[in-house]
């Protein structure tokens, strides 16, 4: 096929079918592209003469692509990411005067201490824009870019789709979280005696802190997990329980009152906290503004390097 044969190729049949290939289903990809099913499957249809192959098969309830359309889909979603970057560098943004649409991805720890002054950065430059935040983690994030469900996600990551990018935006450590009123620090052996709290969003009752106690031949007891940080200063109001929350989460923690926080009696590692980001948005001049936004309001300096 040669550039003029490329007249009678409907790009939005291509874009049907990169989201058939990542939701395997006629409904999801329907819903996902705000389309009637009939559309899709009219859709499906054309890309199936066009490309002289079945595509995907049926199995069970899942769409299963076929040889011919992994082939396809190699070649084609590096083509449609240089498209979108070609368009997207050619329009203008004005924070200002716009209402766009900004996807996001935070997880839980940073949509409770990270997010609030980052809202308040975005409503006085770009009092038009709207923001959806979707709920992730190491786990979700990689789907969620490779889908476009969102364009930009900020927390602990490990693999990511192959055309993601990603930088530390920035360096935290864990502090220990308390409301009691006993004076001073606690030591190793008060922290392992105490009961404690630990946020996790699959209900698991250990987390790194224990590994770190455990190349000290030592151990603690969990007697709470919770899905979020978000109330977590009232659980622990008038209780001896403890808790261990990345330092940004602590700070506004103590700032609501209520508990405080100090250095855990344990030498511990921090952690990067990422933001990742679709390679095809990279040089958009809308997701641009937003990142510089995000790595100002929710990075550390060194990020800024």
């Amino acid at each position: 096929m040669n550039r003029n044969d490329l007249r009678r190729v409907d790009l939005n049949l291509l874009i049907v079918f990169e989201t058939l290939m990542h939701e395997r289903s006629v409904t999801r990809a329907a819903e996902k592209l705000f389309l009637g099913q009939p559309a899709i499957s009219a859709a499906l249809a054309r890309l199936r003469t066009l490309f002289d192959d079945p595509l995907f098969v049926r199995t069970g309830r899942s769409m299963e692509p076929s040889a011919r359309a992994m082939e396809i889909f190699a070649l084609l979603a590096p083509a449609l990411d240089s498209i979108s970057t070609a368009v997207s560098r050619a329009a203008e943004f004005n924070p200002a005067t716009s209402n766009a649409v900004f996807r996001i991805g935070l997880s839980d720890d940073v949509e409770f201490g990270l997010l609030p002054p980052l809202i308040k950065r975005l409503r006085a430059e770009a009092p038009g824009v709207v923001l959806v935040i979707r709920r992730t983690n190491y786990l979700l994030m990689p789907g969620l870019l490779a889908s476009g469900e969102i364009s930009v996600g900020v927390g602990y990551t490990e693999e990511l789709p192959a055309n993601a990018k990603r930088k530390v935006l920035r360096r935290s450590k864990p502090k220990l979280l308390r409301a009691d009123t006993a004076p001073g620090r606690l030591d190793l052996d008060e922290f392992c005696a105490r009961p404690h709290a630990l946020v996790s969003f699959a209900g698991d009752l250990n987390g790194f802190i224990d590994e770190e106690l455990q190349k000290l031949g030592r151990q603690r007891r969990v007697v709470l997990a919770v899905p979020q940080f978000n109330g977590l200063g009232t659980l622990l109001s008038g209780t001896d329980i403890l808790a261990t929350v990345p330092d940004y989460t602590a700070a506004a923690l103590t700032a609501a009152g209520g508990v405080r926080a100090e250095d855990l009696p344990l030498d511990c590692s921090g952690f990067e906290l990422h933001m990742a980001w679709r390679g095809a948005q990279d040089n958009d001049p809308a997701e641009r503004w937003l990142r510089s936004r995000i790595q100002m309001f929710c990075g550390d300096p060194d990020s800024l390097a």
